[in-house]
């Protein structure tokens, strides 16, 4: 009678984190086979027109989603990708290698707000949606045909590095000081206008939102 009655007073404590969490639904719309993989949260595979919910505690806390392309797996989950590998494995606990479209994320930040963006800066290789579930914030998109246009010098298989990937140079890396729109990042904003095209791009490619609610990321939109 005591245990019953400590769970029924428990239960609740336990319930809250799960019902306040932020969950983030990851959608491939893609007419192929992807890998999204997410820090935190490792990776799994994602066949035409299915889906991964992954919930974040109800706290602050930040993480990116992006898709691997052209992977195959063994039974181990050991394995390699064209674009957006993370050491050779399927769940990954580490970034992934570039070219990579990325969607990052820091919730319950200063105001009770929410901070999203997609980001360029690591190159790019599938189109990407991050749409807020909540009605008053802004749904961003990169859904241009940023491989298919991308300039020789950044172009590699599977989709378009960034600058800073192929140069290795402060003037793309932005490592110390400050650093300055490039041609390649112009490249990149003038596609995808809402998303990160250099380090520094942070005025016209970080939005906010009231933490929380949920969000949509939608792979080929």
């Amino acid at each position: 009678m005591i245990a019953s009655s400590l769970l029924v007073l428990f239960l609740p404590l336990l319930l809250f984190p799960l019902i306040n969490a932020t969950t983030f639904t990851l959608i491939n719309n893609c007419s192929h086979t992807i890998w999204p993989a997410a820090i935190p949260g490792g990776g799994r595979e994602l066949t035409p027109g299915s889906n991964w919910s992954l919930a974040r505690a109800a706290k602050a806390s930040n993480g990116r989603f992006w898709a691997r392309t052209n992977c195959s797996f063994d039974a181990s989950g050991k394995g390699s990708c064209l674009t957006g590998g993370c050491g050779g494995i399927l769940n990954c606990t580490a970034d992934g290698s570039p070219p990579a479209t990325l969607v990052e994320y820091s919730l319950y930040q200063y105001g009770n707000n929410d901070f999203y963006d997609i980001s360029l800066v690591d190159g790019f290789n599938v189109p990407v949606q991050i749409r807020p579930n909540t009605g008053d914030c802004i749904t961003l998109w990169c859904a241009a045909d940023v491989a298919g246009s991308c300039p020789a010098e950044l172009k590699v298989a599977g989709g378009c590095d960034g600058a800073c990937e192929v140069f290795k140079t402060n003037e793309y890396c932005c490592n110390s000081g400050s650093c300055r729109p490039t041609k390649y990042s112009r490249f990149f904003k003038n596609l995808c206008p809402q998303a990160y095209s250099y380090p520094e791009d942070d005025a016209t490619s970080t939005f906010t939102c009231n933490s929380g609610g949920d969000y949509t990321v939608t792979f080929c939109p």
